[in-house]
């Protein structure tokens, strides 16, 4: 059976990644001022440029139903089943969307992956290994959603101000961040984003402690693959959660940038690590 394995663009999966695993993406919308682009028509640091110029964040657009419907119509031309992996419900209205979609669609299986970013790039990798295997679309959905909460999804933020924008957080926690260089490390935990740890100083030097803490606290990983992700980086803050990573033993370490969808939300300097941690089962 040809299953194919399907995310939104806030998987922030590489184009490399995308073909070599033949994962199919459906993008969602970006609106910079009076224009709407797909999510990687236009690039993070675009975006980051249109922020700072006119003072007000893009806004993202969820995927509606007639989209989902089209996009799996499509897909089921050149194959037999899909597994599409969604962006959190907690999030977004898109999960919801494409769960009515897909009972429009024969054969099309729909995972909340209660999370975002590569943290639905793990899934969907999971998913084709699966697919691989064998094993049938209904049971890979199983699968999956049976590892969702088995996910480390964090991030550490260098500036507060997107999450401010986005009314995420209030005026003065910004000021106070701001002013005393506060890093908030940010958790998806329950399909939902918040903050659980907060580190002071440079990025450079934070980003060491902020894997050094993650790994210990989430100290059981699947080490066979691992996702750097980040909007902009210094390249030592990059190298630093290499080495951390190569240090604790993993075997395939991507480095991913974020998508237009995923850096509205949270600002440049933003990294992360994400994995399963679920490595002694």
């Amino acid at each position: 059976m040809k299953i194919a394995v399907s995310v939104e663009s806030t998987s922030d999966l590489s184009k490399e990644i995308i073909l070599e695993n033949d994962i199919k993406v459906i993008p969602y919308h970006i609106t910079l001022g009076d224009k709407t682009f797909k999510d990687g028509e236009v690039s993070t640091k675009e975006l980051f440029a249109f922020a700072d110029e006119n003072k007000t964040l893009p806004k993202t657009n969820a995927i509606n139903e007639f989209e989902y419907t089209e996009y799996f119509e499509e897909l089921k031309k050149d194959y037999d089943a899909v597994i599409h992996i969604s962006l959190s419900s907690g999030l977004s209205s898109s999960c919801a969307n494409a769960k009515r979609a897909s009972q429009n669609v024969a054969n099309v299986y729909v995972v909340d992956s209660l999370s975002l970013s590569t943290g639905i790039g793990l899934l969907a990798l999971y998913a084709r290994d699966l697919a691989k295997e064998g094993v049938e679309p209904s049971e890979i959905a199983k699968k999956l959603e049976q590892r969702v909460d088995k996910l480390q999804v964090s991030f550490v933020i260098e500036r507060l101000d997107y999450l401010y924008k986005g009314g995420r957080c209030n005026a003065l926690s910004l000021l106070g961040a701001n002013i005393l260089k506060i890093r908030p490390r940010i958790v998806v935990s329950n399909g939902k984003m918040g903050s659980d740890k907060k580190y002071r100083g440079a990025m450079d030097k934070v980003v060491g402690k902020y894997c050094h803490d993650v790994i210990e606290e989430f100290h059981t990983p699947d080490l066979d693959r691992v996702f750097v992700t980040y909007t902009t980086a210094t390249d030592q803050m990059i190298e630093q959660a290499k080495q951390a990573l190569v240090d604790r033993g993993f075997k395939k370490i991507y480095l991913t940038t974020a998508g237009c969808t995923i850096a509205s939300h949270c600002g440049a300097h933003t990294l992360g690590i994400l994995y399963f941690n679920d490595g002694n089962n």
